[in-house]
């Protein structure tokens, strides 16, 4: 994950707002940016009737990230982190990128056979992550294409869609296929979530193999001592 190495970067945006909130159950904002989420996929699968939701969809995914960031801040400063919150935000965050990714694959902006593959490659990104440490080996954020990095895109893009429209620079050619900058960003979610999907096998294949081997030379140094 890009993005997700900075995020320290932003705290001072997130920690006074936590301090604030202190009281709330984090998984109340789970639920608000779990919601937001929803609306802001329904706000982009309608924005190519209406290119003005654009604006207003890339608002929805940033506050539905917001909210993210916010509840997991909550519980570090009220030390009410458990392994049920953090199960929660896991699935809500899956549903968080269907509701997004998913919504502008079936727009009229994108392709259907791109946006199966982008869904896919963000699915597997995740799950890959999250598998390794079901399998014993370290959870893995390792990859271009994190959670992080996908919020920025879908923040960003829209709003640069809409601009490029007002200009009369929305759409183009390439190899004799018209593409517009929504699309494009889905492409870049099919070909690099499904190669950071590859990257994260490889790497936790490569953890469980130097696991393995430390866990067979144990008992080898035990003998010898």
């Amino acid at each position: 994950m890009v993005l997700d190495k900075h995020r320290k970067d932003v705290d001072f945006l997130i920690s006074p707002v936590a301090r604030k909130c202190i009281n709330i159950n984090p998984n109340t904002i789970s639920w608000l940016g779990l919601i937001v989420a929803l609306l802001s996929g329904i706000v982009l699968y309608m924005s190519w009737d209406e290119h003005w939701m654009l604006l207003l969809g890339a608002a929805l995914v940033l506050l539905s990230g917001y909210f993210d960031a916010l509840d997991g801040k909550i519980a570090k400063l009220a030390g009410t982190c458990s392994k049920k919150g953090d199960f929660l935000d896991h699935v809500f965050d899956r549903y968080a990128d269907m509701f997004m990714i998913a919504a502008i694959a079936l727009s009229g902006w994108c392709d259907t056979f791109i946006g199966l593959m982008a869904v896919m490659g963000v699915l597997l990104t995740s799950y890959m992550g999250t598998q390794a440490q079901a399998v014993g080996a370290k959870r893995l954020y390792d990859g271009l294409l994190g959670r992080a990095d996908r919020v920025v895109f879908c923040f960003v893009i829209p709003i640069l869609q809409f601009i490029l429209m007002e200009l009369g620079y929305g759409f183009f050619e390439i190899g004799g296929h018209e593409f517009n900058w929504m699309e494009l960003m889905m492409v870049y979610f099919a070909v690099v979530g499904n190669a950071t999907a590859v990257q994260r096998v490889i790497i936790t294949w490569k953890n469980l193999n130097e696991a393995e081997a430390e866990a067979k030379a144990e008992p080898e140094k035990k003998d010898q001592d």
